[in-house]
């Protein structure tokens, strides 16, 4: 695969290593963080928060498939769909990719610092997770619940960008050793959490069907998905946990009063439940994939519910 190199050169390459030409992944990433955007603010969250997180979110996920190609190279090689990725291959080092993933985590982290402390404070915590994740399926019997926490962890960071002076209070204490220390007190509002714990049903359905397409080369190499722990009841799992992020937020956000327009989202969110269910009731390689990478008009459905119950509100 070296032989490629010089033909495609390494801007093409370092390009496929973070899934330029596959944007379902970071849309996926971007859609509940955008919701959690509008519903801290109560609607338009302004250009520069909007173009923070927007960023911040292309460039995490981009360092997260750096990190995920270094951390999975020698199982990828046994999987058909993963064995020719840039890292897998050789055609990309392990030093490149690991560069490559600290130039992009620098540069989100940049765009967090135009924000305030206690959002700077959540970055670290999403980059912990994000470096977590992708050694999970060795040790945790549903990874996909581990990457739902990495991919709610925008959720909480946009409402400490919008309130972050109003929820988090930072105080100087004396220590034992008479330094200063601080404090923080206070913390995320409750509905956030909830944003959250409906998120994480949303991962580990998409997620579900995206192991349903190599359960056949995870079982033979030893890797533990959710598919796998599933077995049988993976396809009933799936749609109940569709139900579950659809109803979460139905609740959590139901104070806010979005109206109708928000209701009629949800209503073509679960008519998109309904489509997926038809796409993997066969577990065919073809439908599961098909059902993941189409999963981010669910999320931009919720969310553009979201945005427009807002936008009404204040019309």
């Amino acid at each position: 695969m070296t032989a490629l190199v010089p033909q495609r050169g390494r801007l093409g390459l370092y390009l496929d290593l973070i899934r330029w030409d596959r944007p379902a992944g970071w849309l996926l990433l971007l859609w509940p963080t955008l919701s959690a955007l509008w519903v801290a603010k109560g609607g338009f969250p302004g250009w520069h928060l909007l173009s923070v997180f927007v960023g911040g979110t292309f460039l995490m996920r981009s360092a997260g498939c750096c990190v995920n190609d270094v951390a999975d190279q020698e199982f990828d090689r046994h999987v058909k769909r993963t064995a020719l990725r840039p890292v897998t291959s050789g055609a990309v080092s392990v030093r490149e990719a690991l560069l490559l993933a600290a130039v992009l985590a620098l540069a989100a982290f940049g765009l967090v610092l135009t924000t305030n402390a206690a959002t700077v404070v959540w970055s670290f915590a999403a980059l912990a997770i994000t470096l977590i994740y992708p050694y999970a399926k060795r040790h945790v019997a549903m990874p996909q619940a581990v990457l739902g926490v990495a991919f709610s962890a925008g959720i909480p960071m946009a409402f400490t960008a919008v309130q972050g002076s109003e929820s988090w209070l930072f105080t100087a204490i004396p220590g034992d050793d008479g330094l200063w220390l601080a404090a923080i007190e206070g913390g995320v509002p409750a509905v956030a959490w909830w944003l959250v714990l409906g998120n994480l049903f949303w991962v580990l359905a998409y997620d579900t069907e995206y192991a349903m397409v190599d359960r056949d080369d995870d079982l033979r190499i030893g890797i533990r998905t959710s598919a796998i722990t599933l077995g049988r009841f993976d396809v009933p799992a799936i749609v109940l946990f569709y139900l579950l992020f659809l109803g979460i937020w139905a609740v959590a956000l139901h104070r806010y009063a979005l109206g109708t327009v928000f209701h009629a989202a949800l209503g073509l969110a679960l008519a998109q439940v309904v489509w997926h269910w038809r796409l993997i009731r066969s577990r065919t390689r073809e439908g599961c994939f098909r059902a993941f990478r189409v999963n981010h008009w669910l999320g931009l459905t919720v969310f553009a519910g979201i945005a427009a119950g807002f936008a009404l509100q204040k019309g």
